[in-house]
């Protein structure tokens, strides 16, 4: 029987997939992580790269290996990527780069039913990410599921807008581009955010390979920023997170519309160490184990009040460095087995 089978956000987790911080850097600038992620600086040569501070790692790790160990306890599979050297650089024809990390596996699959799906990504620093986690993805092929690769972009300067215009996004249609990030799975209905790290290309891809049984639902008058999971995390069927600041009543997908929001307006900010890859909104970015209990940032005590409320448990831990790093606890993790089959939740 196939090790990967997931349907939605919420199914009772068996196996996941947790992430590292092990030679965690700012990769090489180019144009396109410029455009997507820095553009707070006034020129690329600003941006500093290079490894995350010594410190940051370590207690990263440190909070990771706490995530497994409780995950663990909970009687779920945890398997985790080999370590790798990510200051070692690589090229295609058209240009050159070194890498990024191992830290958001989010980032880089969709696990559908029985498929696992390397997606396109956006960076060209993360191309290869995937490598740390062959073994895994071989393991899961053996197993019966079904392990596909979405075309490689080329990811010419053209991709990327430099400057933006108000409205548009960091990259341009013309080839399927998109971080796996972009994604909340809902049963048979696939929710996609088009945004600085998602084009429209890239949603026509996924639906063509998922097929008639899934609906792809694109979503591109929300949140423009990057990734969909600090602006919605679904916490069982008929009831999800919002992050208020970007969705309210009128922007709201239709596919929403009969469920319970819980509307979250501010969220206790941990900060960064020097450069931030992710905003505030990280404390939003919490993982469901099962419909009935969450991980959440122990510090987001108005988040972790709504969820009690709605008689959802919590395990508070910490990720003390995720603002820096870029990933809470639904982007450290790939969830590849859950309880469950393919329903219909949106009609």
């Amino acid at each position: 029987m196939s090790k990967v089978n997931v349907y939605t956000e919420w199914d009772p987790l068996e196996e996941v997939i947790v992430g590292r911080a092990d030679n965690a850097q700012i990769a090489l600038c180019d144009k396109g992580l410029y455009a997507v992620e820095y553009r707070q600086f006034s020129l690329p040569y600003q941006v500093p790269s290079g490894r995350y501070p010594k410190r940051c790692i370590d207690e990263t790790n440190e909070d990771l290996d706490i995530f497994v160990s409780e995950l663990k306890n909970l009687g779920i599979i945890v398997r985790r990527p080999e370590i790798f050297d990510h200051a070692r650089s690589f090229s295609s024809p058209d240009w050159h780069s070194d890498g990024q990390y191992n830290y958001c596996p989010r980032d880089l699959f969709v696990c559908s039913g029985n498929m696992i799906i390397e997606a396109p990504m956006t960076l060209r620093a993360r191309q290869f990410e995937t490598i740390s986690y062959k073994s895994i993805l071989i393991d899961y092929m053996r197993s019966g599921a079904r392990w596909i690769s979405a075309p490689k972009p080329r990811l010419l300067d053209a991709i990327y807008r430099v400057p933006q215009l108000d409205g548009e996004t960091a990259i341009c249609e013309g080839e399927p581009i998109f971080d796996a990030a972009n994604i909340l799975r809902i049963g048979r209905d696939i929710l996609y955010l088009v945004s600085d790290t998602g084009n429209r290309d890239g949603a026509t891809w996924l639906q063509s390979v998922l097929g008639d049984e899934f609906r792809v639902h694109v979503c591109d008058n929300v949140y423009s920023g990057s990734h969909i999971d600090t602006t919605f995390t679904l916490v069982r069927p008929g009831l999800l997170v919002a992050c208020a600041e970007r969705v309210s009543e009128d922007n709201l997908p239709k596919i929403f519309e009969t469920w319970d929001v819980i509307y979250i307006s501010d969220v206790y900010d941990i900060g960064f160490n020097s450069i931030s890859y992710a905003s505030k909104w990280i404390g939003l970015n919490f993982m469901m184990i099962n419909p009935s209990l969450a991980v959440v940032d122990k510090n987001q005590v108005s988040l972790i009040r709504e969820l009690e409320k709605r008689d959802v448990d919590v395990l508070p831990l910490q990720l003390r460095h995720a603002r820096t790093m870029g990933g809470g606890f639904h982007c450290v993790t790939l969830d590849v087995r859950r309880k469950g089959v393919l329903e219909d939740y949106c009609s």
